[in-house]
C-alpha cells in the first residue's frame, strides 16, 4: 500500500508553447519572434514538480485527455519524482497555454486553455481522492480546474487536519466560505487585487492587502510581490520578505509556482509558515534564472544553498 503523501496537489497539466519577441502583437498584426519552446506547464502540475525536487512526497490529482500531451504529463511526472493520481478521459483533450516572453525583461503574458478534460474534475471525482487527501501532510490547489472540486478538496483536507493552501490563480469571484478553508493563501499582486479589492502597489499596500484577506477567513496570507518578494501577515506576525538574487532573470513564467510548491514542500517538512516563505522566495529566485516552468523548478539542496548564502544577513 502507498505511503501517505506529504504533499497532495490537486491542479492541471498544460503544455506551455512559448513564444518570445520584443512585444506582443497588435490585432491583425504579424510579428517575427525570436525563439519558440514547446515544454510542460500548468500550475498545478508545476506546483507538485516543484514540491516533489523539494523531497516532499508528493501526489497530484488530475485528468488528462488521451493525447500526446498526456503523455508529456506523465513522463515528467514520472521523472521528478511525482505520484500520479490522473484520470486519462477517452476522447478528451489535455490543456495548453500561449505563453508570451518578453525579450527585454523575461516578463510574461499567458493564455491558458485547460482542455475538456479538466472540465470533467468534479465533485464526485474528488471524492474517489478522499482518502489519499485526509492522509497526507499538506494539500495545495489552484483555480485553473473548476471552482466546486477545489472547495471540496479543501473542505475534505481542513476536516482531516490538513494544512491547506489556496493559490488563488487565475483570480476569479470566490464564494465567502473558501477563505476560511485556507490556512494560507498566495495570490500575486493582480490576484490579491481582484479578490480584496485593495490596489497592491506596495509594501504597504500588499499589508493592507493581506489584513484584509485574514478578516475575509484566512489564517495566513502571503502577498507575492515579484521582485520585491513577498509580505506574510497573520494574527502575530506581519513582516515584508525581501526577495533572493540567484543571478540574471531570464524568464518569470514558473516563478509563482516554483514559490508554492516549495512552501507547501516546507510546510509539509515542519517548518514556521515565516520559514517556509523564505524557502519558496528562495525557490523563486532560482526559478527565474531559468528558461521554462517545470523545467525552471530548483532542487531542495539548491534552495538551501542560497538561503545559506543570503540569509543569515537578513536575520
Amino acid at each position: 500500500m502507498e505511503l501517505p503523501a506529504d504533499v497532495v496537489v490537486l491542479g492541471i497539466f498544460v503544455a506551455d508553447t512559448t513564444y518570445q519577441a520584443h512585444r506582443l502583437p497588435h490585432m491583425g498584426e504579424t510579428l517575427i519572434g525570436s525563439s519558440f519552446h514547446l515544454s510542460p506547464g500548468g500550475k498545478g502540475s508545476n506546483q507538485a514538480v516543484a514540491s516533489a525536487r523539494s523531497l516532499a512526497k508528493t501526489h497530484i490529482i488530475t485528468k488528462l485527455g488521451d493525447d500526446s500531451f498526456s503523455e508529456m504529463a506523465l513522463n515528467l511526472w514520472k521523472n521528478s519524482g511525482v505520484i500520479s493520481e490522473a484520470m486519462k478521459v477517452t476522447g478528451k483533450s489535455t490543456g495548453a497555454a500561449f505563453v508570451f516572453l518578453s525579450e527585454k525583461t523575461g516578463d510574461n503574458a499567458i493564455i491558458v486553455s485547460p482542455g475538456d478534460a479538466v472540465g470533467e474534475i468534479c465533485s464526485e471525482f474528488i471524492q474517489t481522492k478522499k482518502e489519499i487527501i485526509q492522509n497526507s501532510k499538506v494539500l495545495i490547489t489552484q483555480l485553473e480546474q473548476p471552482l466546486e472540486a477545489a472547495v471540496l478538496a479543501l473542505k475534505i483536507a481542513k476536516s482531516s487536519g490538513v494544512i491547506t493552501i489556496l493559490n488563488p490563480a487565475p483570480a476569479m469571484r470566490l464564494p465567502a466560505e473558501i477563505f476560511t478553508l485556507c490556512d494560507y493563501i498566495t495570490p500575486n499582486e493582480v490576484e490579491a487585487e481582484q479578490l480584496s479589492g485593495i490596489c497592491v502597489d506596495s509594501i504597504e499596500s500588499a499589508k493592507l492587502a493581506a489584513e484584509k484577506f485574514c478578516q475575509m477567513g484566512v489564517k495566513n496570507s502571503i502577498i507575492t510581490l515579484g521582485e520585491q518578494g513577498a509580505y506574510f501577515h497573520n494574527l502575530k506576525i506581519s513582516v515584508h520578505i525581501p526577495a533572493f538574487k540567484a543571478g540574471k532573470t531570464k524568464e518569470t513564467t514558473g516563478a509563482g509556482d516554483a514559490f508554492n510548491g516549495a512552501f507547501a514542500a516546507a510546510l509539509a517538512r515542519g517548518e514556521s509558515g515565516l520559514a517556509a516563505v523564505k524557502v519558496g522566495c528562495a525557490a523563486a529566485a532560482i526559478s527565474v534564472t531559468r528558461q521554462g516552468t517545470s523545467d525552471s523548478m530548483p532542487l531542495l539542496s539548491e534552495v538551501e544553498l542560497l538561503l545559506k548564502t543570503h540569509l543569515g544577513e537578513r536575520e
